[in-house]
Parts: C-alpha cells; sequence; structure tokens
C-alpha cells in the first residue's frame, strides 16, 4: 500500500463523520435485509403488538450494547475511574476525572448512532409500527364495523397487515388505517431524528463549554490518546513475546524454531500444575510484578532444574 493511500486510510479512520456514516449506512442496509427475511407480522389478537415492539426496541437495545462492549476505551474508563475493587494505584485528579467524563461522551454519542439509525429507519419504513398499532385503531366511524362486536372488530384490525384480499367494503378502511400508521410512524421518525439531531448539538456545545481544554489542546490531546494506544500495543506485543520466549525456554530449554537444539529440560509434575495459574499483574505494595502464565516456578532457574536437562547429541 502506497504511503498517500495510508495516510488517506488513517485520516478516515480518525475521521468521527466517516466512521459514523459508515456505521449507519451498515445500519440502515442491515435492517432492510433484516426486515425483508426475518420479519413476518402474526396477525393475530395480543401477538402483534409484541412481536411490532420486539423487533422495533430490542435490536436497537443490542446495538447500544454492543456500541459500548466494542469500544476499547470504554474498558479504559472503567477499569481505570469506575470500578472499585481493585486497590487504588494512584490518585486521580479532578482534571483526569473531567478528561473522562468527556471520553464517556465522546463513546457515548459514537455509540448511539447504530440505534438512533435502526429506529429512524424502521419509523420511517413504518412495517414494524403498523403491525405493533394494528389492534389499537378507533374505528367507531366506519359504518362496517357498526354490528360487529368488539372482540370480531380486534380479531379484524389484527389481521389488516396480512390482508392480500380484504372484501370490498374493508378495502377503503384497510387503506385509510394504513396510510394512518404510516402517517403516525413517519411523524415519530422525524421526530426521532429532530430530536436527536438537537441533542448532538447541545451535547457537543457543552462538551465544549465545560472542556477544561482549549480547541488545540483538545486536538492534542486525542492525537495522543491514539498515538499512545497504538505505540503501546506494538511494544506490548514485542515485549510479552520475548518475555514469554524466556519463561518457555526456562521451562523446556529451548525456544521454538531453534535449529541448534542440544539441550532440552523435562518439567516436573509441579511445573505442569502450575502452568496455567496467573500471576498477573502489580497488586498491593509489590514494586516489581509478575506477568508469566506459566507459573512462578518457571522463573526458578536453579541447579535442581539443571541436573534434569538432557543433552542431546548429533
Amino acid at each position: 500500500m502506497s504511503p498517500t493511500l495510508q495516510n488517506i486510510m488513517s485520516s478516515l479512520q480518525r475521521s468521527g463523520t466517516f466512521i459514523n456514516s459508515l456505521i449507519a449506512a451498515l445500519t440502515i442496509g442491515g435492517q432492510q435485509l433484516f426486515s425483508s427475511f426475518t420479519f413476518r407480522c402474526p396477525c393475530q389478537v395480543g401477538k402483534n403488538f409484541y412481536y411490532g415492539s420486539a423487533f422495533l426496541v430490542i435490536p436497537a437495545l443490542i446495538l447500544l450494547i454492543a456500541g459500548y462492549a466494542l469500544r476499547s476505551q470504554m474498558w479504559t474508563i472503567t477499569g481505570e475511574y469506575c470500578c472499585s475493587c481493585a486497590p487504588p494505584h494512584r490518585r486521580i485528579t479532578p482534571l483526569e476525572r473531567k478528561l473522562a467524563c468527556l471520553r464517556f461522551f465522546s463513546i457515548t454519542g459514537r455509540a448511539v448512532v447504530a440505534p438512533l439509525t435502526w429506529l429512524a429507519v424502521t419509523l420511517l419504513t413504518g412495517t414494524y409500527y403498523e403491525c405493533a398499532a394494528s389492534e389499537f385503531v378507533t374505528v367507531d366511524n366506519y359504518p362496517v364495523f357498526d354490528n360487529v362486536s368488539a372482540s370480531k372488530r380486534e380479531e379484524i384490525l389484527a389481521e389488516f397487515p396480512c390482508f392480500g384480499s380484504a372484501p370490498s367494503d374493508l378495502i377503503p378502511v384497510r387503506d385509510e388505517i394504513v396510510l394512518l400508521h404510516r402517517y403516525q410512524s413517519q411523524m415519530l421518525g422525524w421526530i426521532l431524528i429532530t430530536l436527536a439531531t438537537i441533542a448532538i448539538l447541545v451535547s457537543y456545545c457543552l462538551a465544549r463549554c465545560c472542556s477544561p481544554l482549549t480547541s488545540l489542546q483538545d486536538y492534542y490531546w486525542n492525537n495522543h490518546l491514539q498515538n499512545e494506544r497504538q505505540l503501546f500495543e506494538e511494544a506490548a506485543e514485542q515485549h510479552s513475546r520475548l518475555l514469554i520466549m524466556q519463561r518457555i525456554k526456562k521451562l523446556f530449554g529451548f525456544i521454538p524454531g531453534s535449529k541448534d537444539v542440544k539441550h532440552i529440560r523435562i518439567p516436573s509434575c509441579q511445573d505442569w500444575r502450575e502452568i496455567s495459574a496467573p500471576s498477573l499483574l502489580c497488586m498491593g505494595d509489590y514494586l516489581q510484578g509478575h506477568y508469566s502464565f506459566l507459573g512462578d516456578r518457571v522463573d526458578e532457574d536453579n541447579e535442581e532444574d539443571k541436573s534434569r536437562g538432557i543433552e542431546l547429541k548429533p
């Protein structure tokens, strides 16, 4: 990949507008496929409302939860500023708490893009709303329902979303009710879009006004966080590989890929019992933490371990 193309891709990845637009486009496509292949209104009394409401609300909740869960920054904030089960490692300053709140609002703004898009598209389409609201229409002003009992009315109204060939006297009523539901659903969709737009604008302005950083400092801070995360992941991967290779060499006597293997070590039963016992992170007042999943016993490079080595002669 050319440097110019890499710079373009990097700029697009850092652009919040591009990422939000991509999420919205994927949500719209997924909603259309989801509606085409899975949604079938039951057209039965007592089931239409729950079925249509479930397709309208539950996917939005799942997308919201996924929007939070898939953000690595969310888990960073939770672990550093919200979790109280671990012993405190350092004092968190008020400035750090304000910056963490700003990061949380930024994550929330990105996380609500997909559920709001889902709700807006489904309401503008009107299919789910039509199914859910089919039983709750007032038809007293239609003479065709004058001699029909209340239970029979509910059955007829519940079947309207599935009517392929309705009786001739019910076709005008069905068409009017369908138009009424589409009108209500689309109005709710536009109201949701308007309120979401206003909320995003107000929250963005409040975040700028309440931020302890200037615009240039905020730009630098965001770039600093991205570069810090990227460089840390690269260094952590390399460091962990080198450290694990040392531990494996102490456990087995060689490392994978070694061509000249002259000494191997046979781990003891105690080594195998402790090989999966983690000893992680800097906890308490220890000056140096242990980061090995191979057990602390592996670090004991004593004479007894050397006596168990086997020399392989070519």
